[in-house]
């Protein structure tokens, strides 16, 4: 059996397994719209609803999920691709019970793995459905290469913008320069807007409707409304002490939101879900690289 027949056989395995993880994928048209606290605080909320989340830092270099958690992780991907780790070796203990996984160097160095190594990663990718029911990815900030490959492999994209004007420009141009992707399948995909920073439940929807109509117009891509979180100076005061201000502020305004919004994706049924799994997503990204 050839390596090309190995790896078709592991894809066919996947797609018959009943278990496959849920993955979101979390992005934005600019960096500083919040990305990474949504990420981290959905992934909490989503723990204490019953599910096991694991998240996985792809913003290469930043690390932003490590420091707002400020835990240093022992290993992170590059030492599963490259030094023989397993799956549960470079998953780092968090809070509440999540797990996360730090991009490290490894994203970036999928551009020079082997196809031996393609399938061995393929394997051990395999493990997480055995281990977490959602994985949430936590890309890097803009509109570059490395984005744009997740957010075209991903079956469920979470969109951050906030009111800003160069806010919801930059993310009409991520929606834009998505669509001119031929890689990119509109009707396997969905993509979910949250309105981060809002004055009001309003504005949020009125954020979301603005850039709807343009959408509507110009792009052959529908986005959804999943909702807002309020602007609130408790979450600058929880980076500050690198916790979640879902833990160290359990009744503000803005933990409620993200609470209404971990709730939404929780009802969100099997049915509604297109999903890929996390070993078919790297699958496809090691692919469109190539």
């Amino acid at each position: 059996m050839d390596q090309a027949e190995q790896l078709r056989n592991i894809m066919k395995r996947q797609s018959q397994q009943s278990k496959v993880a849920r993955v979101i994928t979390v992005t934005s048209g600019k960096g500083g719209v919040g990305k990474s606290s949504i990420s981290v605080n959905l992934a909490i909320q989503m723990s204490k609803l019953g599910k096991r989340v694991i998240i996985l830092d792809a913003d290469f270099g930043l690390a932003n999920v490590e420091v707002m958690l400020g835990i240093r992780p022992k290993y992170n991907l590059a030492d599963l691709l490259f030094k023989g780790k397993g799956i549960k070796d470079i998953i780092t203990e968090g809070p509440k019970g999540i797990g996360f996984i730090s991009g490290g160097s490894g994203i970036q160095e999928l551009n020079h793995i082997s196809r031996n190594q393609i399938i061995d990663l393929t394997h051990k990718l395999d493990e997480i459905d055995s281990i977490a029911d959602v994985i949430i990815i936590d890309t890097g900030a803009g509109i570059n290469d490395m984005v744009l490959e997740f957010v075209v492999a991903s079956s469920e994209i979470l969109l951050v913008t906030t009111p800003e004007p160069t806010s919801i420009t930059d993310a009409y141009a991520l929606l834009k320069t998505l669509n001119r992707k031929p890689e990119f399948s509109a009707t396997n995909s969905t993509i979910k807007l949250i309105a981060n920073r809002v004055e009001s439940i309003a504005e949020g929807k009125e954020l979301f409707n603005k850039l709807n109509v343009v959408v509507n117009r110009f792009l052959n891509i529908k986005i959804e409304y999943l909702g807002s979180i309020p602007q609130d100076t408790n979450v600058p005061k929880a980076i500050i002490q690198q916790k979640p201000y879902s833990i160290l502020y359990p009744n503000s305004q803005s933990t409620k939101a993200i609470c209404n919004l971990a709730n939404i994706l929780c009802e969100i049924t099997k049915e509604e879900q297109k999903r890929r799994g996390i070993s078919q997503l790297f699958s496809s990204l090691i692919h469109g690289r190539r």
